[in-house]
Order: structure tokens, then C-alpha cells, then sequence
């Protein structure tokens, strides 16, 4: 298969450009190569998406499919502008931000609203991501209206390897560290990821398989408990000492959410994203999405963690953050 990777030098894009020169497919990828280097045995093309001009290389080129993940809306006019006539089969990286809502848990593509295109005059995401989902709608209503085989993969939280953010490396350099460990919320609370490795192995299902629609590219939901005991388990700290501390009490402590410094990855308080971590994954599982034990991707996200120190993110609760309200929580009783 001759293959167009619009992107392919960062997280996951690497890792779809990576698994299909293993598979012996004709690989090109296309990027301005600022945000990371190209995998061996790609040809790349450097090339800014942003220029109506920028994709003038690849004229007279035909490929029997491509792969975006763009966030920018000129980046995808450019590109259907250029393309679209040149290519077999299109798969868009959308995301499950293009969601309006998240209360209710098991929510699907059919039955979930979504938010409204990005205003006029935005073409992509400003500060803290705002307009990030907006984008990424008004990118899909662009292939939808543009390309006739197209399949839309609404990416969840993915995970592994060369992760940019800092929400799974941070529980697996937090488990591997071993102690008494802070965890946030309820055993049973869903949590939901998606291995990097995993999502590129899909896209290339759908490439070579012609598969069209729209999925939310997610593994199933488990139990937080579940979840981080695997996490431990793929580290070496297979007896994790977890103390669970509320909601209420983290958010008194100006503990946050999700992401970012004195934050708790993979925690999303309130009723309002209850189904958050918590979609409908049967769909793509049976669309030919495989995923494997989060355990396996601990293993090798610690490996290249462990490499390469210097690439991973430093968030999350600091130590002394977390010793600190551990100390208050068992001082309260733990209620």
C-alpha cells in the first residue's frame, strides 16, 4: 500500500509511520519536522500545511490511502484542496472532544451531541486548548463534504510510549517509585485509554480493510483499581499501596484535574463527566480495534521513560504535594 501520513514525527503519528514500515507498506510522511524527527525507513517530505502552496511536492502523486491528525483548519483545507482527487482512502484523527457532554456513561457516537463547528475566523486551537473540539468538528465536516471514503477515528485518551502529555507517565513513574500512593476518587470509577501502538494498528486496519464510518477509537472501560494495579504490575510494583482519597477533599486541597501541575492524571470530578472515561468502546472493538493489557504499555512507556528522561512531561502532584495531603487525609479520618 502507498501511504500518505500527513504528520507522522510526533506520538502517535510516529508510531502509525513506525508499525507501517514494519508492515512493508510505501510510506510518505509530510510535516514542517519542528515537533519531532521521522521514523528510518519513511520518505519525508518537509512541508508547512499552512501554506496553500505547501503541499506543492507531492503534486502529480497518487496514494491508495492517507492519514491525518491535524488540529488546524487551513492545514486541512490546504490538504483536501490538494488531494482529495489523489487518494483512495482517507482516515481523519478526530477526537472525543468533539463531544458537547459528557454526563451520562456508555455514550456512543449515534447518541451523543456534538459541539458546533469552530467560530468564523478560528482556524485552530487557542491558549488551554480552547476551540479544540470545534476544530476538530469543523475538520471532519470538511473530509465528510470532500472525500468519499473516509473513515473518522474519534481518539480517546491514548497512551504509551512517547507520550507528550503528562497524564500516563505520571501513575507510571509514580508506581514505580512504590510507597504509599495517593489515589484519587473511587476504586470503581471508570477509566478509559487507548495504547498508541494499538490506535495506529487500527488506522491501518481501516486503510487496508477500506473501512469507513465514525468510532470512537477507545478501549473498553475498567474499574480505576483495575487500572492502576496493571500499571503497577507492567513497573515491577505489583503490591501498590493505594490510599483512595475523595473528590471533595482533593478539590478542597486545590488538587486538579486531569492534567498539569499539582494535578492527578486521569481523575475527572463532578456528575457532569460521569461518562467521561467512560464511552461505548464495543463498536471499534468489534470494527477490528485489538488492545492490549495496560501492563504491556507500562512496561514500554517506563522503558523509553527510563531512555530518555529528558522527553517526558514533569507533571502531575509533586511529592511533597502528595505526602502533604495524605497526611492531612489520614489527620481527618479519611472521610
Amino acid at each position: 500500500m502507498r501511504l500518505l501520513i500527513l504528520g507522522g514525527t510526533q506520538f502517535l503519528g510516529r508510531a502509525t509511520a513506525r508499525l507501517a514500515v514494519a508492515q512493508g507498506h510505501d510510506v510518505t510522511c509530510v510535516a514542517r519536522g519542528t515537533s519531532g524527527t521521522p521514523v528510518a525507513g519513511v520518505r519525508f517530505v518537509a512541508a508547512d500545511r499552512s501554506d496553500p502552496a505547501g503541499l506543492a511536492p507531492l503534486d502529480g502523486e497518487r496514494f491508495d490511502a492517507a492519514i491525518d491528525v491535524t488540529r488546524w483548519l487551513d492545514q486541512a483545507h490546504h490538504t483536501v484542496a490538494a488531494l482529495a482527487g489523489r487518494v483512495g482512502h482517507w482516515s481523519f484523527v478526530s477526537s472525543i472532544s468533539v463531544y458537547a457532554g459528557f454526563a451520562a456513561p456508555g455514550g456512543g457516537v449515534a447518541d451523543t451531541p456534538l459541539l458546533p463547528p469552530a467560530p468564523e475566523g478560528v482556524t485552530g486551537p487557542g491558549p488551554d486548548f480552547q476551540w479544540y473540539g470545534e476544530c476538530k468538528v469543523s475538520i471532519e465536516n470538511l473530509y465528510a463534504e470532500a472525500v468519499e471514503r473516509l473513515f473518522v477515528c474519534r481518539a480517546g485518551l491514548i497512551i504509551g510510549p512517547e507520550d507528550p502529555s503528562d497524564r500516563f507517565p505520571y501513575w507510571v513513574r509514580r508506581l514505580a517509585a512504590g510507597g504509599e500512593v495517593l489515589a484519587p476518587g473511587a476504586p470503581d470509577d471508570p477509566v478509559q485509554y487507548v495504547d498508541v501502538d494499538d490506535l495506529a494498528a487500527w488506522l491501518l486496519h481501516a486503510a487496508v480493510t477500506d473501512l469507513t464510518g465514525t468510532y470512537d477509537g477507545i478501549g473498553a472501560p475498567v474499574p480505576r483499581v483495575e487500572a492502576l494495579h496493571g500499571i503497577a504490575a507492567g513497573v515491577g510494583s505489583p503490591e501498590p499501596r493505594l490510599t483512595w482519597v475523595n473528590g471533595a477533599f482533593l478539590q478542597s486541597r486545590e488538587i486538579r484535574p486531569w492534567s498539569g501541575e499539582r494535578s492527578l492524571p486521569l481523575w475527572v470530578p463532578g456528575a457532569e463527566w460521569a461518562g467521561f472515561l467512560a464511552r461505548d468502546a464495543r463498536p471499534a472493538l468489534a470494527a477490528g480495534l485489538v488492545t492490549r493489557p495496560v501492563s504491556e504499555t507500562a512496561r514500554r512507556t517506563l522503558t523509553w521513560m527510563d531512555a530518555d528522561p529528558g522527553a517526558v512531561r514533569q507533571g502531575g502532584l509533586d511529592p511533597v504535594d502528595e505526602a502533604a495531603v495524605l497526611r492531612e487525609w489520614h489527620a481527618d479520618g479519611g472521610r
